[in-house]
Formats: structure tokens, sequence, C-alpha cells
């Protein structure tokens, strides 16, 4: 289960330990990340209530930049590569935010693949290009392969039988 973001929060629904300069604050709801929070060196002179409302701060300022955020996903346009390798993670990663890719194989031993600009990438290879987004959202459309360039009709209804 994916945990809950973090939120402003009171001494009395939490419990802040220390670990060096960082704090480790843990809600008292298992649902809810506990957070590793640098502080650094003064971490030792604050008290519980001084990390607490910095960390509030924080999860605020958070929370503001969120609400004005405006996300414009960046297709990479046709033609031009959508992926790149990066070696020292040993991995591809994608260019952009939309990615057009074909869906190959049968489904058994695990021989499906996912071509993206005529590279094969084994489903674990996807998954770890995938992991370069950790913690945002994705939606999936699935189109006639000579459809990939272009933007589908959806209808928002229950799926015929």
């Amino acid at each position: 289960m994916r945990r809950k973001k973090p939120f402003r929060t009171t001494l009395d629904e939490v419990i802040i330990r220390r670990d060096g300069e960082t704090a480790i604050i843990t809600y008292r709801d298992p649902d809810v990340a506990t957070t590793h929070f640098k502080v650094g060196s003064k971490l030792e002179r604050m008290t519980d209530g001084q990390i607490l409302n910095h960390f509030n701060k924080i999860i605020e300022t958070r929370d503001m930049l969120a609400a004005s955020y405006e996300h414009v996903a960046v297709e990479v346009p046709p033609g031009q590569p959508q992926i790149e390798y990066f070696a020292a993670g040993d991995q591809w990663t994608p260019r952009g935010d939309v990615l057009r890719c074909i869906v190959a194989g049968d489904g058994l031993d695990d021989d499906v693949f996912v071509y993206i600009d005529e590279k094969e990438l084994t489903l674990k290879e996807f998954g770890k290009l995938l992991s370069t987004y950790s913690g945002w959202g994705m939606r999936i459309t699935f189109v006639p392969e000579d459809e990939l360039e272009n933007e589908p009709k959806i209808e928002i209804r229950e799926p015929k039988k």
C-alpha cells in the first residue's frame, strides 16, 4: 500500500526521534509516510516543538507551490529520440513526459517487451525507466500501433461488455 504524504501536524500526532543531524518524524497514523528531516548541527539544541514548527513551514511551502504549479506534459517530436541511456544508473530514461511505445509479446515466460524508438525494453528495463518518475501519477492510453502520434478521443464511461 502506498503511504500518504506527510502533512502539517501537531506534536500529539507524531513521534520525533533524532539520528545525528536528522529528525525522524513518524506519524502515529501508520498510513502516513515517515520523514527523515535533515536539520543540521542545530538539531541537538532544538525542542520537538521547534523541529515540528520548521517541518510544518516546509510542508506549507510545498503545498503552496503544488497549488500554483500547472503541469504541461512535454512530448518529444516524432522522429526525435524519446529515451536516452543513463550509464551511471545503467538504465534508459525518458527525455520528455509522454512516451509513444508498442507492447509486444505473448506474455508467456515473461516474454513481454515494450518498444520505444525501435529499442526493445524488457519489463524490468521499462520498470526502471518508469522509476525516474517515482512519486508521479501516470495515465496509460492504449491506441492502435499506427495511431501513436495522435491524441485519441477519450470517453469517461464503463467499458462495454
